[in-house]
């Protein structure tokens, strides 16, 4: 299997809401497209060191957050990570809600926007850490 460590990294909310779980179907989507590497951002707000060290690794960084809370955004922050791109899928229009599942078309909206954004930067600059 070849390597994908050339991939920028995407890591996503995953919580309750809709847009949470849009934002990590987003990141799925990224990683199983062949356009980022997915991992565990759970693992870096939970201080896991092989998941810090991938975040910390210098390679590019997409954050998805679901809603302004920016969950992603803050554990990458814990460690002094700061992501190239950062997606805020309500600041998409993508409304956040409980106790349903997200609208699949809302979705490929957001998707598109992303790729269109990834295939516009030639080449990210690499995370920024300390």
């Amino acid at each position: 299997m070849r390597s994908r460590d050339h991939l920028p990294l995407v890591y996503s909310c995953s919580g309750c809401s809709s847009a949470a779980q849009m934002a990590n179907h987003l990141a799925i989507q990224l990683d199983r497209r062949g356009q980022a590497e997915m991992s565990c951002i759970a693992g870096v707000g939970g201080d896991v060191p092989k998941l810090v060290r991938t975040a910390k690794s210098g390679r590019q960084i997409i954050a998805i957050d679901g809603c302004a809370l920016a969950c992603v955004r803050n554990c990458l922050a814990r460690h002094d990570v700061v992501a190239q791109t950062h997606h805020i899928l309500s600041d998409l229009g993508v409304r956040k809600r409980y106790s349903t599942d997200f609208d699949l078309d809302e979705a490929e909206k957001a998707l598109d926007a992303i790729m269109k954004e990834l295939c516009a930067e030639p080449s990210l600059p690499a995370a920024k850490s300390s």
